[in-house]
């Protein structure tokens, strides 16, 4: 029930998203909002929606809200990861990971969270060698850049 309420959500965004001339009539001060009720019904019902999304998008038709659509799909995202426990995890590598590297460092992640992980890997050679990873808003910094940084701290606070 879940995920086919972030399917149906998303359908709806996405839909919102490829037609800049839908998403200008269902966001418009100037429509009625019982014109963007009608339309909304049309669309959640061609779409399939499930009824307490459509209800809820309903809801925001006649409250003129829909232009909340994309950040509520976000938000419900994020939701739906963590009550799945999954969390999010962006690695960055001076030089790209090769796919069995990616995969122990995804099962260490897990390991280390106690949740599964999805990784998103980008390649930085400033850092030079080393990883750095963000899981939500806590980065751990194992890059050389910042263990040169330190020693560097270190040094002036000494000399």
């Amino acid at each position: 029930m879940a995920e086919r309420a972030e399917l149906d959500l998303a359908a709806f965004a996405d839909l919102l998203a490829q037609h800049a001339d839908l998403h200008r009539a269902l966001t418009h001060p100037a429509v009625p909002a019982a014109r963007k009720r009608a339309l909304t019904g049309e669309l959640t019902r061609r779409l399939a929606t499930a009824g307490p999304v459509a209800k809820l998008l309903g809801m925001l038709a006649d409250r003129d809200r829909l232009a909340l659509v994309p950040d509520m799909l976000a938000l419900y995202r994020e939701r739906l990861m963590a009550h799945q426990r999954v969390v999010r995890a962006e690695v960055t590598t001076a030089e790209p990971l090769a796919p069995e590297q990616e995969a122990l460092l995804r099962e260490r992640l897990a390991r280390a969270t106690g949740q599964t992980v999805t990784l998103t890997a980008t390649v930085d050679p400033s850092i030079i060698g080393g990883v750095v990873t963000r899981i939500g808003s806590v980065v751990y910094d194992g890059s050389v850049a910042a263990q040169l940084a330190k020693m560097r701290e270190r040094l002036e606070r000494q000399g």
